[in-house]
């Protein structure tokens, strides 16, 4: 359960106000907590600063609205929502600013191997074998260890109990995915030329 970090001297309610400056200060308040925050910020969370009851829903779609023709949009992404800028901004942001350690630098086959942990999920370095038909090196996985893009899953019931990789919360940040439910299906992949046969996903 997630700890109660409300401002008792925070009026959330705004009585006072009448309602359209009332509804303007809400969307201001999720605006403000939203560019504060480096991670997707949940719903519960921005619903801390708003009066009880009212629609976060609604406060964000105005809110998106508001940033229309601006250089950066709310996207929900990993069960919350987060500022990003706008794919279309990427070239001016690598040429202006120093970005070079918040770039996922990896190699076409690392996506890969990531896309089968994606897919496969709780997966051991044995099971990514059977799938590319070799070893997968200690490094590759390390890297997007570093990243933060993979995480340690169950031990596997085999022999030995080997570990087992997951994706993290991070993972979906990084591909702007609110869930692994938005993956691309099988015939994505496939007319997009990712794979010959994309890997049936069960998701439980």
């Amino acid at each position: 359960m997630a700890k109660d970090r409300s401002d008792p001297e925070l009026d959330r309610e705004l009585a006072d106000l009448p309602p359209e400056l009332r509804w303007r200060e809400w969307m201001r308040r999720i605006e403000a907590v939203l560019f504060a925050s480096a991670a997707p910020v949940p719903r519960d969370d921005l619903a801390r600063v708003v009066g009880q009851g009212v629609s976060i829903d609604l406060l964000v779609e105005d809110l998106s609205a508001d940033l229309e023709r601006r250089a950066f949009e709310i996207a929900q992404v990993a069960g919350g929502w987060i500022f990003r800028t706008l794919p279309a901004y990427a070239p001016a942001i690598r040429a202006a600013a120093d970005v070079g350690n918040q770039l996922l630098d990896l190699s076409e086959f690392d996506v890969a191997v990531l896309a089968a942990i994606a897919y496969h999920q709780p997966i051991t370095r044995d099971g990514l074998k059977d799938i590319f038909g070799k070893e997968i090196s200690r490094d590759l996985i390390g890297r997007l260890h570093a990243r933060d893009l993979i995480g340690t899953g169950p031990r596997s019931p085999r022999r030995g109990a080997p570990y087992t990789f997951v994706t993290t919360e991070q993972f979906l940040v990084a591909f702007g995915l609110e869930s692994l439910r938005d993956l691309p299906d099988r015939e994505q992949l496939a007319d997009a030329g990712v794979v010959d046969e994309a890997p049936q996903v069960d998701f439980g």
